[in-house]
């Protein structure tokens, strides 16, 4: 590792933060420590840092029901024997779920709930893909500590049981005049209410499901006994979701994209995820030299650079064949600085249409001792998916297709078996083609914008992983609206207010997404991880 990036320094400017962790033989880091110990007892048991990946990421399924699913979509960037692989698990809108079938039903848009926004689940393939690819062990053995844990049960961590209480209300509101969300009050509330950080909670169908995963290598998910119980249940309530539809799903292995930053290499999925918007900012940002990270001049051009990717994102990002322009042309050196040139030392004006949804993620970051590496994230979206669970498996099935659009005249507009734009992204940074580390941050429509941060905290700024994920973050609303978190130097908020930015103070952090990050030093192999103050954050290592 460049000593460049601070590895081995403990000063961290934010006093309530943690220090970084250190450890030599293996890592695993995430939002829920059962979780980061389940990753760590496969790399004990002879797993490598893929094998840990996925125990860890089906272990959250369990452990953290509000932020992911067995039925949402996963994205992962692989380092393996010193090359780099990235993995595009997000499934398509059904074949019938078209505009025209939409608006049909009623709608101006599509609805976050119910059925109707589902789209297909990539999550058990990209766990079965993944270990059939790089595995050490079988899916069986990687999935047997969630397995555990559904079935025998688990203490509700504090963060978790808060989210849990907010799903609750909202379904109890929604479920008023349907009995849609039914099945999902029998299987996370059946006692009638959320429950409570300590309570031990069981997931007894949610854990079978997962043995028919391991089992068959996922197979039961997309054309056995588990395809033919969401297809039925689907029938049964108009939806759209099919066998067919379960049965053609296929994860992509895809080249990931990058751009240069400052002699480091910063990666991404290529589209339908966001990553690039991360990257294209850190384009537009990599023209100017930041001396100085509290200062005027580098909050107004970062929220500069990040509005004007975003609206580029919005505006060209979908499925990659149907975008009108190439990754290429987005990440190219003249694009990135024609965005510059329209920033000036004022708050700029932008089109009003990103008002950007609350997201529903876990991230996960895993390392061994041989050197392999895996950046992870999968999600079910605003929290527990689209509130349908079917009936007798424990799966909440996602509600992706909210994010496409009804105007079949934008770039993401609504085609049956299309994939849409995108919000999770994992990321990783490597330097000379070697290894630095993955790195990522949850949370809807900040990720790209925690990406930013994470990564000129690091190397414009030389914070140790755990004082960069400790920072203040920032993040865009709409317009010239940028939400700050109370720690947010007051000096510099009123300073960004002068130029016209609209500053909102949040006081909730969950607005900020949650992140991890584990760096390799190159020279001695020791491993650095930084973890989460903002939730139940953890690294289980040695």
């Amino acid at each position: 590792m460049s000593k460049n990036l601070s590895f081995d320094s403990l000063v961290n400017p934010y006093p309530a933060a943690r220090y970084p962790i250190y450890a030599k033989n293996g890592m695993v880091a995430t939002s829920q420590p059962l979780a980061a110990n389940a990753g760590l007892d496969i790399l004990k048991k002879g797993g490598n840092a893929v094998d840990a990946a996925v125990a860890t990421a089906a272990a959250l399924t369990v452990v953290e029901p509000t932020g992911n699913g067995i039925g949402g979509d996963a994205f992962a960037i692989v380092w393996m024997k010193d090359k780099m692989y990235g993995l595009n698990a997000s499934g398509p809108s059904p074949q019938s779920l078209t505009i025209e079938n939409v608006k049909t039903k009623g709608h101006e848009k599509i609805p976050a709930f119910g059925w109707t926004p589902i789209t297909v689940p990539g999550v058990p393939h990209a766990w079965a893909s993944l270990i059939e690819k790089f595995g050490n062990l079988t899916l069986s053995e990687v999935l047997e500590p969630a397995i555990k844990l559904a079935e025998e049960g688990f203490p509700v961590s504090p963060s978790v049981g808060y989210f849990w209480q907010r799903a609750y209300e909202k379904f109890k509101e929604a479920s008023k005049d349907t009995p849609t969300f039914d099945e999902w009050f029998k299987t996370f509330a059946p006692n009638g209410c959320a429950p409570k950080p300590g309570e031990l909670f069981t997931l007894p169908h949610h854990g079978e499901t997962l043995r028919q995963i391991g089992e068959t290598k996922a197979r039961s998910f997309y054309e056995g006994a588990l395809a033919e119980k969401i297809a039925k249940a689907s029938a049964d309530n108009e939806g759209y979701l099919t066998l067919d539809d379960l049965k053609n799903f296929e994860p992509e292995w895809v080249t990931p994209i990058s751009v240069n930053y400052r002699g480091y290499d910063v990666w991404e999925i290529p589209p339908n995820g966001q990553g690039i918007v991360a990257l294209m900012a850190l384009n537009t940002l990599k023209g100017y030299d930041f001396n100085e990270k509290e200062s005027f001049e580098t909050y107004h051009r970062q929220f500069e650079a990040m509005k004007r990717a975003y609206i580029s994102g919005k505006h060209y990002i979908t499925e990659a064949s149907k975008m009108s322009v190439t990754t290429e042309e987005l990440l190219s050196e003249s694009f990135a600085a024609k965005q510059r040139s329209k920033i000036t030392d004022k708050a700029s004006d932008t089109e009003p249409d990103l008002v950007p949804a609350k997201g529903g993620t876990v991230y996960l970051a895993t390392a061994d001792a041989e050197g392999n590496m895996v950046s992870f994230i999968q999600s079910n979206y605003m929290g527990f998916g689209s509130g349908v669970v079917v009936p007798g498996t424990g799966i909440a099935l996602q509600n992706r297709g909210f994010d496409f659009s009804l105007n079949e005249k934008d770039a993401n507009a609504l085609e049956g078996g299309k994939k849409s734009y995108h919000t999770i992204i994992p990321g990783f940074l490597t330097k000379d083609n070697k290894a630095v580390g993955p790195f990522g941050v949850m949370g809807g429509y900040m990720q790209p914008q925690g990406h930013v941060q994470v990564v000129m905290n690091t190397i414009d700024f030389h914070l140790n992983p755990q004082a960069t994920l400790s920072s203040p973050r920032w993040q865009w609303i709409e317009g010239k609206t940028f939400m700050v978190e109370k720690e947010f130097p007051t000096w510099l908020a009123m300073q960004l207010a002068s130029a016209g930015h609209d500053i909102k103070v949040e006081l909730e952090a969950g607005h900020f997404g949650r992140g991890q990050i584990i760096w390799k030093d190159e020279e001695t192999g020791v491993l650095v991880g930084g973890t989460e103050d903002r939730c139940d954050g953890f690294i289980a290592h040695y």
